[in-house]
């Protein structure tokens, strides 16, 4: 097997070291060159040709997020970022994403211990979703040059789901926008499971709020759910419906469930042990199967049940076991979702 060709970029050399050794001791992964700023690493890149990058986001001469933008619209290749999660780091990491990095990691710290365990297989699921992000990337930009389409308009009728539950993980960051921003104003009641560390839920609904029609909140523990808003599970929080009927969200739980917390699963059985009527589940792209087993039981509960289709997922992992177990109705390209739902 072919190891996967790793390019390390970052300004600090002692990180640099770090990165390579936490990467070494798999041999399915060979560094094969490192950078200490975007100009140098531009010109190893076109010299190396790497499966995936790592890249840090404050550097000199050029900042991770322009860089990314070049790499993103010039030479698209999986891009892990590995950043502080400080508050402003945060903000800068979700920029990434929505940018199109693969995903993001902490750089190590006292306080956060060692973050880097988990890079060597983010590193081997970002490679193969390579020829993917290539295509993808092209068929964005044979998006753009053709003429703008007509705005879907969705009128408020009876086919339409008592409420709507979406969980999403590695890519869902893109995945959610482009859903979420042909919403229409007056949606069911929406609640969102976003694999997200803690610091960046706060930034990425605010994010949503500005580019959907609905209003898009953080869920409250208690918050009675209504008709045009959109709840997103804060980081570190199980959240799931309670109440009669399922009308009220609740926050809390101890443990991870599937290694995630908030988990999709933990959503989507809520929904399907609470929720009366027509209800709407649905599962973006991401590694791993939180939510499959959920969505199962959503769909034995009558709920009409979708998964992301293969061509437009970052990552087909999670709508790839959705799938298999007969969770998923439909596969569905990325922007039919909103139609499936509403049309």
């Amino acid at each position: 097997m072919t190891p996967v060709r790793v390019l390390v970029v970052d300004d600090s050399r002692t990180m640099r070291a770090l990165l390579k050794h936490a990467i070494s001791h798999d041999p399915q992964i060979e560094v094969v060159g490192e950078a200490a700023n975007p100009l140098e690493a531009r010109d190893k890149m076109k010299e190396l040709d790497p499966d995936v990058v790592t890249l840090d986001i404050e550097m000199p001469n050029m900042n991770g997020l322009e860089f990314l933008e070049k790499i993103m619209r010039l030479r698209p290749t999986p891009v892990i970022m590995v950043s502080n999660l400080t508050q402003p780091g945060a903000s800068a990491t979700l920029q990434a994403l929505e940018t199109g990095a693969f995903d993001c990691i902490s750089k190590p710290s006292g306080l956060q211990g060692n973050t880097l365990e988990h890079l060597p297989g983010l590193i081997k699921e970002a490679a193969k979703a390579k020829s993917r992000l290539v295509a993808q990337r092209g068929a964005r930009e044979t998006a753009r040059a053709a003429p703008a389409p007509a705005q879907a308009v969705y009128a408020e009728h009876a086919n339409w789901p008592k409420v709507v539950l979406i969980g999403s993980s590695t890519g869902g960051v893109e995945a959610l926008i482009t859903v979420l921003s042909d919403f229409p104003a007056e949606c069911p009641p929406t609640l969102i499971v976003q694999h997200l560390p803690a610091a960046f839920t706060s930034s990425f609904t605010a994010r949503l709020d500005k580019i959907c029609k609905a209003r898009v909140v953080e869920g409250r523990n208690g918050d009675v759910i209504k008709p045009g808003h959109v709840y997103v599970a804060p980081g570190a929080q199980h959240m799931s419906l309670h109440g009669r009927g399922g009308q009220r969200i609740r926050l809390g739980g101890d443990e991870p469930v599937n290694g995630h917390k908030p988990s999709v699963d933990v959503l989507f059985h809520s929904a399907a042990e609470l929720v009366e009527g027509r209800m709407t589940g649905i599962i973006l792209t991401g590694m791993g199967r939180d939510g499959a087993e959920g969505l199962l039981k959503m769909r034995q509960a009558g709920a009409r049940t979708m998964a992301q289709d293969e061509a437009t997922s970052l990552v087909y992992g999670m709508p790839r076991v959705a799938h298999e177990i007969g969770a998923a109705q439909k596969r569905v390209p990325l922007t039919g979702i909103v139609r499936e739902t509403f049309g």
